[in-house]
């Protein structure tokens, strides 16, 4: 029967839609009372209105009414629910992919939920939290940090940059180029910032930024300048806290990648591919950088090489949805997830990558290619 497909609540405002039109007949000829005014009288219709025209009017009314109600209500609602812990440059990109999937899946729902990509890998160590899929602005964390014990594999599926990000007013922004952006930042009148790099691979990536910059402009010392230039108060568990303080004017400059500044539509300075983190063709000289971050336990460090910029995603050993999660990392890896991608600023990998193929999902196999130990960099 047609009620069966109607929710609850639609049942009860389409009776009373069915009052109304009854109410709208009977109230051309005489004064009648408002089914939906608790017992208040209600005028009597205005003469000009015949008992045709609102009889018309009303089964316009109550037509239009059914259509809205039938097609709400007759979705599958919700059933499902996705965890997707990811990095938070990743935000903008994957908020659209769930939209596109949840419009395909009208059965699940998707919980975006971002961090610092190492505040996400601990999420799920220290604190077990239940994710169905792990999507992180730097891959290598994956394999250091989950597998084998709390993943199978890592799925390389992007790729990005390093870029210096400001606003039109910022002192010296008029004369920024890519051979004096360091002496503008190292001038007293301006703040510049970058997140935590024991939170953030966008903070221990601008450090090393910073130390590629020293051998490539041959200016010895510069790395530490910098580092002494950048207060604790500009730096921030992740590289999206920093564009509030951007805006309101307490930082000058920022260190982000350059998928979020086209996502915000700041001006922004991209650096040399020999020091941006986003060239395979430089990789061997990104590794002459490194620097040390947090590792699993406390007081233990790790030594974080300087290499090009990959995203890497993986679905948890123990995902509570993992048939669901399958799917959304398909529809991430597909052309239509791709497109989503590379239209907020990322640069898919083409095909993705993976390290072990034979211990991922036989859904997903067709859609990566492996990623073999003698590659040092993701061609």
């Amino acid at each position: 029967m047609i009620w069966e497909i109607f929710c609850p609540h639609s049942i009860f405002l389409f009776s009373k839609a069915i009052k109304f039109l009854n109410w709208l007949i009977r109230g051309a000829r005489a004064s009648s009372t408002n089914p939906f005014l608790s017992g208040e009288s209600s005028p009597a219709l205005p003469s000009p209105f015949s008992s045709l025209k609102i009889a018309t009017k009303g089964l316009i009314f109550l037509a239009t009414f059914s259509l809205v109600f039938v097609s709400r209500c007759s979705r599958p609602q919700p059933t499902t629910t996705l965890h997707l812990l990811h990095a938070g440059s990743l935000s903008v990109p994957l908020k659209k992919v769930a939209q596109a999937f949840e419009e395909k899946n009208p059965q699940v729902r998707l919980l975006l939920e971002s961090h610092g990509s190492l505040t996400c890998v601990r999420q799920v160590i220290d604190l077990d939290y239940p994710a169905d899929v792990v999507a992180l602005s730097d891959a290598s964390l994956i394999p250091r940090f989950l597998q084998p014990e709390y993943a199978d594999y890592t799925i390389s599926f992007a790729t990005n940059e390093l870029v210096l990000m400001y606003r039109p007013d910022s002192p010296g922004a008029n004369n920024l180029t890519t051979h004096n952006w360091m002496d503008i930042l190292l001038q007293p009148q301006v703040e510049f910032g970058h997140s935590d790099p024991n939170s953030d691979p966008c903070g221990y990536r601008t450090l090393l930024v910073w130390q590629l910059a020293e051998k490539y402009y041959q200016q010895p010392g510069l790395a530490e300048k910098l580092i002494q230039a950048c207060p604790p108060r500009n730096i921030r568990p992740k590289e999206v806290d920093l564009l509030a303080l951007l805006e309101a004017g307490e930082l000058d400059y920022i260190f982000i990648y350059l998928s979020v500044a086209r996502q915000h539509g700041y001006p922004y300075l991209r650096l040399p591919p020999e020091i941006n983190l986003g060239s395979s063709a430089h990789d061997n000289f990104y590794r002459q950088a490194s620097v040390e971050i947090k590792g699993k336990a406390p007081g233990e460090t790790l030594l974080q090489q300087g290499q090009v910029m990959i995203y890497g995603l993986t679905i948890p050993r123990q995902a509570p949805s993992r048939r669901w999660a399958e799917r959304l990392v398909g529809f991430i890896l597909s052309q239509e997830g791709q497109a989503i991608l590379r239209d907020n600023g990322l640069q898919p990998l083409t095909p993705p990558r993976v390290d072990y193929p034979q211990r991922l999902p036989l859904s997903l196999q067709p859609l990566v290619k492996e990623t073999r130990k003698e590659d040092s960099v993701l061609r």
